[in-house]
């Protein structure tokens, strides 16, 4: 039981650190604590060390870091040590947390807790957006070194400065949860729709409330993503012949409602300098890369604005393209402070073409979750190039993975070493 307890602890604060508003207003004091953690995990309550994964491990960490100081070497202009210094805890925390589940759990324990974290995070996300109708007048306001935020007693958080929807006469405030915006809860909540739907397949109550549960954020990415799980899976309940009909109407007609009025807002309404926002971000990073192709420009954020804020107005290529897909010109736009919302792209930017593919090939080859393996990478794709958060460690978790996978596949000897 304490065993149970630890693991849902850690696999919380695993979620938190990715956008998390734990982390967001306590970065540094939560990222201690969670490396404190996985090291007494470690120590106190682990299995006895497998050869193989502890080399496979010792591997992947010399291999990342040592990707990482290439990387702050051979900027193109001077990077934070301070920032690189948190990428190489974001590394350690990483592998840690991926040797304990792989060494003394066994990934179906991992996903069974993320399973059970995520349903409490889905109540607190349900508790969240009904709340904001009665505390709405008794918000106060939060700040973090990127995003100003309006909360009720550090439990329920908001955006109302640019989250108001008017949807059907009925105007509420997109739902965020206990994450920094609204486009990371759904991910979360897409990701609880994946394991109810299609791995544990337990009680269908949690497919209904996830699916209002994303409506609530307005995030057109998780719409799409929603969209793609709901389906596969009425194809699979079709093929089951276990389809309950009324069960489909009556959440087809709203969520197909919802995505109309969503994509005709973003995508020619008042709201599409989001959109526009994200193809900006889809095309510049990666012209950027083509001109330094090989290392990169840097992982530091405040760098990589000042460049991309130069790289614009010098880049007549880049202007061209964006014309021609219809992305505004206007540099106030686009350019802030808070980076690329396409970690994807930003990646290839900041660290160069090998690296950055050697990186993606890894998550590709993660093997944490291996039922409906395509759709689940699907997910995780359309997720980290709508946010930044491909180097946090929620995600960092399956670059790890597939990296100790392939070292792990060199060591033959998986005798006990203690």
């Amino acid at each position: 039981m304490s065993h149970k307890i630890f693991d849902n602890i850690l696999v919380f604060f695993l979620v938190m650190s990715t956008g998390g508003m734990l982390f967001v207003l306590n970065r540094n004091l939560m990222s201690v604590l969670f490396f404190i953690s996985l090291l007494f995990g470690m120590f106190f309550l682990g299995a006895p060390l497998r050869r193989r994964i502890v080399n496979a491990s010792i591997v992947t960490f010399f291999v990342v870091t040592l990707l990482g100081y290439v990387n702050y070497s051979f900027a193109i202009v001077d990077q934070s040590s301070n920032k690189y210094l948190f990428h190489f805890l974001t590394i350690t925390i990483s592998i840690l947390f991926v040797f304990h589940f792989t060494n003394n759990r066994g990934n179906e324990t991992f996903i069974k807790r993320l399973y059970f974290v995520l349903q409490l995070i889905s109540l607190h996300a349900l508790l969240n957006f009904f709340s904001y109708f009665f505390v709405k007048n008794s918000l106060i306001t939060v700040n973090s070194a990127f995003n100003e935020f309006e909360t009720f007693k550090q439990i329920f958080y908001y955006a109302t400065d640019k989250g108001i929807v008017n949807l059907f006469g009925f105007e509420f405030c997109r739902n965020q949860g206990f994450f920094w915006e609204p486009g990371v809860l759904q991910i979360f909540l897409n990701i609880l729709f994946f394991l109810e739907a299609f791995i544990f397949r337990k009680n269908k109550l949690i497919l209904l409330l996830t699916t209002f549960l994303i409506l609530t954020t307005y995030s057109t990415t998780g719409l799409i993503i929603l969209i793609i799980q709901f389906s596969i899976y009425i194809k699979n309940q079709i093929a089951e012949k276990r389809l309950i009909f009324p069960l489909l109407v009556f959440l087809i007609i709203p969520i197909t409602q919802i995505i109309n009025i969503n994509f005709d807002e973003k995508f020619k309404g008042e709201n599409q300098g989001s959109f526009q926002k994200r193809l900006f971000d889809l095309t510049q990073p990666f012209f950027i890369a083509l001109e330094n192709p090989v290392t990169g420009i840097g992982l530091d954020l405040f760098q990589f604005q000042k460049i991309r804020e130069e790289f614009y107005i010098s880049s007549s290529s880049l202007a061209n393209i964006n014309a021609l897909i219809g992305v505004d010109s206007r540099l106030d736009t686009y350019i802030t402070d808070k980076g690329s919302s396409n970690s994807v792209m930003f990646l290839f930017a900041a660290t160069g073409f090998p690296t950055a593919l050697l990186l993606l090939y890894m998550f590709f080859k993660q093997q944490i979750v291996q039922n409906n393996r395509a759709l689940w990478l699907i997910i995780l794709l359309f997720s980290i190039m709508s946010e930044p958060l491909l180097l946090r460690p929620f995600f960092f978790i399956f670059i790890i993975s597939g990296f100790i996978y392939i070292f792990s596949k060199i060591t033959s000897n998986n005798k006990l070493i203690i």
